[in-house]
């Protein structure tokens, strides 16, 4: 019996931009507040975050077909308010679907932060294309004005209080 194995691997990169109407340094803190990261980028299972440079970040849950999916990044450089840069790797039912390296970079632009990621992916016999990491990174980035705009409007309210 001869068992074929193919192997697979496709190389993309992509960017997205946003832009949000708040300032760099409250973008940035809905990046690096674990409890903020959760809400926006979350699976629905689990999430935990070591913001910091070398710090890891790990997010566990279920793909539509119940299998186990693991995010898991390591932060490599962190500039305050501007920059980060991380590696990470997706794994469904325990197979290494895709490596990547992703740079976020945030600029301040009028009243608000333009936010510019880039990433570089390499996607493993064929368990995930590059179409759905673009879309879903679109998705989160998407929750991420939410969770920015809650911020906002919560430090407004306090303000109107005092």
């Amino acid at each position: 019996m001869t068992v074929t194995t193919v192997s697979t691997v496709t190389h993309t990169t992509f960017t997205l931009e946003r832009t949000y109407a708040a300032d760099p340094a409250r973008v940035f803190a809905a990046w690096a507040d674990p409890a903020a990261k959760a809400r926006w980028f979350g699976t629905g299972g689990t999430h935990a975050l070591d913001f910091r440079a070398g710090g890891r970040e790990v997010a566990r849950g279920r793909t539509p077909g119940g299998e186990d999916l693991a995010f898991s990044s390591t932060y490599h450089d962190i500039v305050s308010d501007r920059r980060l840069v991380y590696s990470s790797t997706l794994t469904i039912g325990g197979t290494l679907a895709t490596i990547s390296t992703t740079t976020v970079e945030l600029t301040a632009e009028d009243q608000g932060t333009r936010l510019t990621l880039t990433e570089q992916a390499a996607f493993l016999d064929g368990r995930e294309e590059p179409k759905w990491r673009e879309q879903g990174t679109g998705d989160w980035l998407d929750r991420l004005a939410e969770e920015v705009e809650e911020a906002e409007e919560a430090e407004e309210a306090e303000e109107a209080e005092v």
